[in-house]
């Protein structure tokens, strides 16, 4: 079983990265928080346990799909793939910008009632399905969105968000765009209150939910963009 990195604050990497805290961990590796050396700025960096990727192919594919979506609103900047020495071993580094922000299930937790209105969840819905679009449209997908992968940096009309932790699946892109479509619509009905708000919603907002039946999601909105357009046009005097 893989020994975990488990820097501790302080720890410095490759002559140039102070380890500030641990941001997350997962099966490909961890992800820090750090102080690049001589800007001192604030940066992340994953560190991909070299198990988990052979030849470094991975990390690659993961920096590839990252400069590809450079140019879309959701997604972190990338800066470097990089190679690194832990511990006598040849680790994989992926550096990135650090995004300050509250992960969005934790700003949800902290509104009233541990939930939003539907109003500002609409316009955050919104906000989600336009940076996914612009991934699809790229050809990608992201592979496992849910409320603890998405930044939120500023609340209000507009939302300003990040999608973290972007995933590589064996299945089609087609199988995995629509499971992001799926996903998008499961964190619109999180947001608003899950089960115990779900039978209260108007009509126009079930309408989009589906009761998170899959087969019904997809007969309406054969993509993301599908869903973008409805929620442009879509009438929703009656959640008022």
């Amino acid at each position: 079983m893989r020994k975990a990195f488990s820097f501790k604050k302080g720890r410095v990497l490759a002559n140039r990265f102070t380890v500030e805290s641990l941001l997350g961990a997962g099966y490909e590796g961890e992800v820090y928080k750090v102080i690049e050396a001589h800007t001192n700025t604030q940066r992340a960096i994953k560190l991909f346990y070299p198990e988990r990727n052979p030849g470094f192919k991975v990390s690659s594919r993961c920096a590839r799909k990252l400069d590809k979506l450079r140019d879309s609103p959701l997604v972190m900047d990338y800066l470097s793939h990089e190679v690194i020495t832990i511990r006598n071993e040849k680790v994989a580094c992926l550096v990135s910008e650090f995004i300050v922000g509250e992960v969005l299930g934790n700003f949800v937790l902290k509104q009233k009632q541990k939930r939003l209105e539907i109003f500002p969840a609409i316009h955050l819905l919104y906000s989600i399905v336009s940076g996914v679009e612009s991934i699809h449209l790229h050809g990608e997908y992201h592979g496992d969105l849910h409320t603890d992968n998405i930044i939120i940096r500023r609340f209000g009309l507009e939302f300003d968000l990040s999608i973290i932790d972007l995933h590589h699946w064996g299945d089609s892109k087609q199988d995995n765009r629509d499971e992001d479509l799926i996903k998008t619509i499961r964190i619109f009905y999180d947001i608003l209150g899950g089960t115990k708000r779900y039978s209260k919603l108007p009509p126009s907002i079930k309408y989009i939910i589906c009761g998170l039946k899959r087969n019904l999601i997809l007969a309406k909105f054969r993509s993301v963009t599908a869903l973008r357009i409805h929620l442009e046009n879509m009438d929703w005097s009656d959640a008022i």
